[in-house]
C-alpha cells in the first residue's frame, strides 16, 4: 500500500516538474545555438582588459530588434576592473541631462565631478563613472542597479525624472510595449531569458506595433524627441499622468532600497527645466473670441486684457495662456507672479517632455531616507537665474543646461559630496571660482553641442514639421574644429591634441595641464598620455596631482625611465626626498650612467642628511 502511494506521489511530482524541465532544456538549447542576447552594462576594454567601460549600446537590451529602439549611447568612459584599495568610486545615473547632452562627457555631472574630485583627492584613485543616457527613465536606473552594486561604488548620484512619461517604457512613450508597471517590471526580470526573447520576437513579427518606428526611413532620420511621443495629450486629470508619477515613485523606492541594503549612499537631485523661455509644446485652447489676444505681444496687453487672459488660463488650464501671462508679468517686473504662471504653464503643458512639479515633490520625499542625501540642483539654479526664474542663461531649450547650467548642477553635487560624512575627508577643496575657471571641456565641443541643439530644434516638438538644420556661425579656430567634429572629419582626441600643442606653443601651463589630464583620463591605459599629464602638472606647479598620472604611466609601462625621473622631480617638489631618491635609484638600476641621476642623486642625499 505504501509502495503504491509512493508511486502516485512520484508520478505527481514528475507531472508537475516535467514542464519546467522541458522549458529549462529549451532555454539551454536556445543558448547553445546562439539565439538571443544578454547585454551587460559593463564590458572589458579590448585594448586594455584591466579596464571596464559602460557598454555604449546597452539600450539594445530593451528591444528584440535594436533597430526599433532610439539611437542613443553611453559615451565611452573607463574605470579599473579591480577597484583600488584606496579608490573613490562614484557612479552617475540618469537621462540626457545627467549625461551632459548636447556637449558630452566633459559637461556631464560625471565629467565635471571627476575632474574636480581628482584635484580634491590627489592621493586617491578617483573614478566618477557615467551610466546616464538619453531617453531612459527610472526603469533603466532600476535595471542597472545590481550591476552597479557589483562594482563596489562608494556613492551613487542620481539626476532623473524628466523621462517618466515619454522615455523608454514611459507611460506615454512610443517605446512602451507593456500596459502596466507590473508588466514592465516583469519584463526587466525576464528579458535575458532566451525563451522570453523567442516569444517576444514572434510577437513582434506577428504585429505591426513597431512598424511606424522600424519601417519608415523618414522616422529613422528624425530626432529621438520626434519619435518618442505617442501620447501628446496628458493633462493632469489623465490616468497616464498619475501612472507616470506612481511609476517614478515606485521604481525609485525599489532602486533606493537596493542601494541601502548594499550600504551604498545615494545623492539624489531635484531636477530643473526652462520656465521663462520655453513656450509649452501642447496646450488646451481658450475661448475663440479671446484667441487674437494671444497673438499679441504680452508686453502690449492692457490691464483688462491681462485680466481676461488670467481668467481664461484658469478656466481652461491653458498652458499657452499661463505662459504668455508670465511673459506679461515679467515685463512689468512682477517676478513672483511671473514665476508662478511659468510654473503653471509647465504643469499644464500636455506634451510631457518636462517633469511636472510633483516629480520634485517625490524626490524630496524619497530623500528623507537616512541613506539618501538631497542635492537641491533646482534650488541652486533658481538662485543664480535672472530674477530667480530659470531661463535661457541656464537652459539651451526645454531642459538641457547651458555650460553655466551644467556647472551649477555639478557644483551642487560637489558641495554635497565634500561635506558628506559618508565619504573620505577632502584633502584639497576646490573652490567655486577655481572650478569654474577650468572646466573639463574644449570650445570645439561647445560648438558641436550647439550644432546638436540646432538639429534637435529643427524637428518636432519645436517645429510642426522637420526643417533644415542651421549650424551656428564659425568665428574662430576652436569653432572651426567644432565644425569638423560635427562633420566627422576629426575626433575628440584630435581636438585634445591640438589644444595640447597650442598651449605648449603659447607657453600656457594651466591649459597645457588641462588638455594633458583630459587626454589621460579619457584613455587611462595609455602610458604616454599619462606621462604627458604628469609632466604638464609639474610644469604648472601642481606636483601633488602629477603623482597620480605618473603612477598610472608606470603601471602600464613599468620601466619607463622618463616617468621615473618625473616621479623623482614631483616628489622633490613636494619635499618627499626619500621618495625622490627611491625613483632616482630605480632609474640607476636600469640605466647606471643616466645623466639626470648623476647630476641630482648626490645633492638629494646631502639634503636628506641635512634633514636628519
Amino acid at each position: 500500500m505504501e509502495s503504491s502511494s509512493s508511486k502516485v506521489w512520484l508520478f505527481r511530482t514528475i507531472t508537475v516538474l516535467l514542464p519546467f524541465v522541458i522549458l529549462l532544456l529549451l532555454e539551454l538549447v536556445l543558448r547553445g545555438v546562439g539565439f538571443g542576447q544578454s547585454v551587460p552594462l559593463f564590458i572589458n576594454n579590448p585594448q586594455a582588459p584591466s579596464y571596464l567601460l559602460p557598454k555604449p549600446d546597452v539600450v539594445s537590451r530593451y528591444f528584440s530588434d535594436p533597430s526599433a529602439g532610439p539611437d542613443v549611447t553611453i559615451e565611452t568612459n573607463f574605470f579599473l576592473a579591480e577597484k583600488p584599495k584606496d579608490g573613490l568610486r562614484i557612479f552617475v545615473q540618469g537621462g540626457s541631462t545627467a549625461a551632459g547632452f548636447p556637449y558630452g562627457f566633459g559637461a556631464s555631472i560625471a565629467g565635471m565631478l571627476d575632474y574636480r574630485l581628482k584635484q580634491s583627492y590627489p592621493n586617491r584613485e578617483v573614478e566618477v563613472i557615467n551610466t546616464a543616457l538619453s531617453a531612459v527613465n527610472s526603469y533603466t536606473l532600476l535595471d542597472f542597479a545590481d550591476e552597479i552594486i557589483d562594482q563596489k561604488p562608494d556613492a551613487v548620484l542620481i539626476y532623473a525624472g524628466h523621462n517618466e512619461f515619454l522615455g523608454i517604457m514611459g507611460v506615454g512613450s512610443t517605446y512602451s510595449a507593456y500596459s502596466s508597471r507590473s508588466a514592465n517590471l516583469m519584463f526587466l526580470k525576464l528579458k535575458n531569458l532566451r525563451l522570453f526573447q523567442l516569444m517576444q520576437s514572434a510577437y513582434d513579427g506577428l504585429t505591426s506595433a513597431n512598424n511606424d518606428i522600424k519601417n519608415s526611413a523618414d522616422r529613422q532620420s528624425r530626432t529621438v524627441m520626434a519619435k518618442v511621443a505617442k501620447h501628446r495629450n496628458i493633462d493632469i486629470n489623465n490616468p497616464l499622468f498619475s501612472a507616470g508619477l506612481e511609476q517614478f515613485n515606485g521604481n525609485m523606492t525599489l532602486l533606493l532600497d537596493k542601494y541601502k541594503r548594499a550600504g551604498i549612499p545615494v545623492f539624489l537631485s531635484t531636477i530643473a527645466s526652462n520656465l521663462a523661455d520655453q513656450p509649452p509644446f501642447e496646450s488646451t485652447h481658450i475661448e475663440d473670441e479671446f484667441l487674437p489676444m494671444l497673438r499679441k505681444s504680452p508686453e502690449q496687453w492692457s490691464a483688462i486684457e491681462q485680466s481676461i487672459i488670467e481668467k481664461q488660463a484658469t478656466k481652461y488650464s491653458s498652458a499657452q495662456a499661463y505662459f504668455l501671462l508670465g511673459k506679461a508679468q515679467l515685463s512689468q517686473k512682477q517676478f513672483s507672479k511671473a514665476k508662478l504662471n511659468f510654473e503653471l504653464a509647465r504643469q499644464h503643458d500636455l506634451l510631457r517632455f518636462r517633469a511636472p512639479l510633483e516629480m520634485n515633490q517625490i524626490i524630496r520625499q524619497l530623500a528623507a531616507d537616512e541613506n539618501v542625501t538631497l542635492v537641491d540642483a533646482e534650488r541652486n539654479l533658481t538662485k543664480v537665474a535672472e530674477h530667480g526664474i530659470i531661463g535661457r542663461s541656464l537652459m539651451l531649450e526645454h531642459l538641457h543646461p547651458t555650460i553655466k547650467g551644467y556647472f551649477e548642477i555639478s557644483n551642487t553635487f560637489y558641495e554635497s559630496l565634500v561635506t558628506s560624512p559618508q565619504l573620505p575627508k577632502v584633502v584639497n577643496k576646490v573652490g567655486r571660482f577655481a572650478a569654474q575657471s577650468e572646466l573639463p571641456i574644449f570650445d570645439a565641443e561647445i560648438y558641436k553641442g550647439h550644432a546638436a541643439i540646432a538639429g534637435l530644434m529643427a524637428d518636432y516638438p519645436f517645429t510642426s514639421e522637420p526643417t533644415s538644420k542651421r549650424l551656428p556661425p564659425v568665428t574662430n579656430a576652436a569653432e572651426r574644429m567644432g565644425l569638423k567634429m560635427v562633420q566627422n572629419k576629426i575626433s575628440w582626441l584630435d581636438v585634445a591634441q591640438a589644444e595640447l600643442e597650442l598651449a605648449n606653443k603659447n607657453k600656457q601651463p594651466k591649459q597645457l595641464a588641462k588638455a594633458a589630464k583630459l587626454m589621460s583620463d579619457a584613455m587611462p591605459y595609455n602610458a604616454e598620455f599619462a606621462f604627458q599629464a604628469g609632466s604638464a602638472l609639474i610644469y604648472s606647479k601642481q606636483s601633488a596631482q602629477a603623482i597620480r598620472y605618473l603612477s598610472r604611466s608606470l603601471k602600464h609601462k613599468p620601466n619607463y625611465i622618463n616617468a621615473m625621473l618625473a616621479m623623482a622631480h614631483a616628489n622633490a617638489e613636494l619635499k618627499n626626498l626619500k621618495q625622490a631618491k627611491h625613483w632616482l635609484l630605480e632609474v640607476k638600476k636600469i640605466d647606471p650612467k643616466n645623466k639626470v641621476v648623476a647630476d641630482n642623486l648626490n645633492e638629494l642625499e646631502k639634503a636628506l642628511n641635512a634633514n636628519k
